[in-house]
């Protein structure tokens, strides 16, 4: 099986994904980590470099790779993978696919993402609280389309890691 997280950054995709592939005794991917090891080179340069619409590309081979080649895996998504191309599609034909959207507010993320800003490109320009809360708005409004259409929605405001984790299980057993 591959139990795939999805949802904005700052959701707890990588924190959760680590302790549920633990729990699983499965490993544990990182969309973002695999395309920077394949690429030799970071999501930021890439970007730099060779463009988003590049990276998009590289992103959907690279999900359709793990999707047909890996088994026994918690995968965490980029926090706009399904929201581009054919990727969607990719993660709910999926064989053996199950996947999460780990959903928490506006507030919440932005509390998180607060302290975060420096090593997010996407919100590294942003000054303000204000901006900031805008930005994720913005985002949540464009992508929550996409996010809800996850095997199974994670109400993850206010929730520990254990209950996250809990209702998770709930769904794989």
């Amino acid at each position: 099986m591959i139990v795939v997280l999805m949802g904005y950054m700052g959701s707890g995709k990588s924190t959760i994904g680590k302790k549920l592939a633990t729990l699983l005794n499965y490993d544990f991917l990182d969309l973002d980590d695999f395309i920077s090891e394949n690429e030799n080179s970071s999501i930021l340069s890439i970007f730099k470099e060779k463009g988003e619409i590049y990276f998009r590309k590289k992103e959907t081979e690279s999900l359709k790779e793990i999707i047909d080649s890996k088994e026994n895996v918690v995968l965490g998504l980029g926090g706009g993978t399904p929201c581009y191309g054919n990727n969607l599609s990719l993660l709910k034909n999926g064989k053996n696919v199950i996947t999460f959207y780990l959903k928490l507010s506006i507030k919440n993320l932005a509390e998180r993402l607060r302290t975060e800003r420096d090593e997010r490109p996407l919100i590294s320009h942003l000054t303000s609280e204000e901006e900031l809360l805008e930005f994720i708005g913005k985002h949540l409004f464009e992508r929550a389309p996409y996010y809800s259409q996850a095997d199974y929605n994670i109400n993850a405001d206010d929730k520990s890691k254990k209950d996250i984790l809990e209702n998770i299980l709930m769904h794989l057993i």
